[in-house]
């Protein structure tokens, strides 16, 4: 583990958690301790435009694991309040943040976040989101015991917004079983980027 952000996580905060704000600034020290020290910043900034983030500060996948245990454990038996955290991270919409919402929402039940896993996370889009994200996200949350949505479920959350449109569709591609009924919503969602068209082209295919 990365020895400065070892040092910043040594111990539980819950103090720090009752503070949105203060938590807020405190993780962006922890995504800039996370960082490899021959991360290049350049890189990371091209990052954050393309992929439509706020910022992209290059803090790993195990890293951001430990800050998003260490967010957990100093919430204690009461995770509401690190459930008020999640509509602030993705506010702020850095790249780190949108990760850590996976991860949180990936460990938090429905009693604790207030709504269903799957809702809590659509509630949260804005009028455009990275597809990649939300698939990593989502992908999180599956490895995380949440079950994709049945298909009556995803017909009703496609029809709000294209975007949305779009999100079932990634859902209902990390099923495992056949989606049969739902194959509508793979061929009349809107059109895409390549991933997005990749994974039509893929579920499509695949039932042949």
């Amino acid at each position: 583990m990365n020895s400065q952000l070892d040092r910043l996580l040594a111990e539980p905060k819950p103090k720090l958690v009752r503070s949105r704000r203060k938590m807020m600034k405190f993780l962006l020290q922890a995504y800039h301790a996370g960082v490899p020290g021959l991360m290049a910043k350049p890189s990371t900034d091209l990052l954050a435009h393309s992929g439509g983030y706020s910022f992209h500060i290059g803090c790993p996948n195990p890293e951001l694991r430990t800050i998003a245990s260490w967010i957990l454990t100093s919430g204690g038996d009461d995770h509401r309040k690190v459930a008020r955290l999640i509509p602030a991270l993705w506010k702020r919409h850095g790249q780190e943040d949108l990760a850590l919402v996976g991860l949180l929402l990936a460990n938090m039940s429905q009693a604790e976040l207030g709504e269903e896993p799957w809702l809590a996370l659509i509630h949260l889009f804005e009028a455009q989101e990275p597809l990649g994200a939300l698939l990593e996200i989502a992908e999180e949350m599956v490895r995380g015991g949440h079950a994709i949505p049945d298909d009556a479920w995803l017909i009703a959350m496609a029809s709000q917004s294209a975007l949305w449109h779009q999100v079932a569709v990634l859902f209902l591609s990390l099923r495992k079983e056949e989606f049969g009924g739902a194959r509508a919503l793979i061929v009349t969602a809107p059109r895409g980027g390549d991933l997005f068209e990749r994974i039509r082209t893929r579920l499509l295919t695949q039932e042949h």
